[in-house]
């Protein structure tokens, strides 16, 4: 799942590099046109779905705070360099919480809540599920300037979205990574062989793919915007 978004998102930031260097025609509208804007909503719910997918997977493991924590710095230290390089490139909408803040404060409010609520079996995936629900609608129901400011619009509950090239805030996508906890933890009690086993052999690079997700998120929009530079320079273009 987490190979194919990946792949989903290459393709779609491939679009949005191809448009901002002038090649697609008619110039595209990516935070407006709805043909773009729901393949991005898409594209993020199946990363935060398998972000707390893997939580369940990591509670179930018994994984060590020590463990939680060298893989959040790593998260959280790529989102510091997402927001730098964001800056170099959109000095007016740079990226000040994109999907990796958002995944970086996520994680630490499951690893905090979710293991005891999932310990009480059928109650604890009910008051999640709750939880899950509550994070998705609080945004559309009740909204306050107070939030509008870059320093406080990662809570969610702003009156208009920032001008930005990223922004995943905790509300209301804390419910999707939620909700991954919960499916991902039932999953393991009553259907594990669908997590486990062997894959068919189309399939085997999307896990590998997957495995090293942040890599590559790291890596694929130095190289799709280098690759087009490139193509400008040696075409003349």
């Amino acid at each position: 799942m987490r190979g194919f978004a990946i792949v989903w998102m290459a393709v779609f930031h491939f679009c949005f590099d191809l448009n901002y260097f002038g090649y697609l025609e008619p110039h595209q509208r990516f935070q407006h046109d709805p043909f773009w804007t729901l393949q991005r909503t898409c594209i993020v719910t199946l990363f935060l779905l398998c972000a707390g997918m893997g939580q369940a997977v990591a509670i179930e493991a018994k994984q060590s705070w020590a463990r939680f924590w060298r893989r959040w710095a790593q998260v959280a230290g790529c989102a510091v360099l997402v927001s730098i390089g964001s800056a170099q490139m959109f000095p007016n909408s740079w990226i000040s919480f994109g999907v990796l803040h958002g995944i970086a404060v996520m994680l630490i409010i499951v690893r905090l809540l979710a293991p005891r609520q999932l310990a009480q079996g059928a109650l604890g995936y009910a008051v999640l599920l709750g939880l899950a629900l509550a994070a998705l609608v609080l945004p559309r129901v009740w909204h306050d300037p107070l939030f509008d400011s870059r320093w406080a619009n990662w809570v969610g509950l702003v009156t208009h979205l920032p001008r930005t090239e990223d922004y995943v805030p905790v509300l209301p996508w804390l419910g999707v990574v939620l909700a991954g906890v919960v499916l991902g933890s039932w999953l393991l009690k009553h259907r594990p062989h669908w997590l486990a086993g062997s894959l068919p052999a189309a399939l085997r690079p999307l896990a590998v793919l997957g495995t090293w997700s942040l890599t590559f998120y790291m890596l694929h929009q130095p190289v799709l915007i280098g690759a087009i530079r490139a193509w400008r320079w040696a075409t003349g273009g």
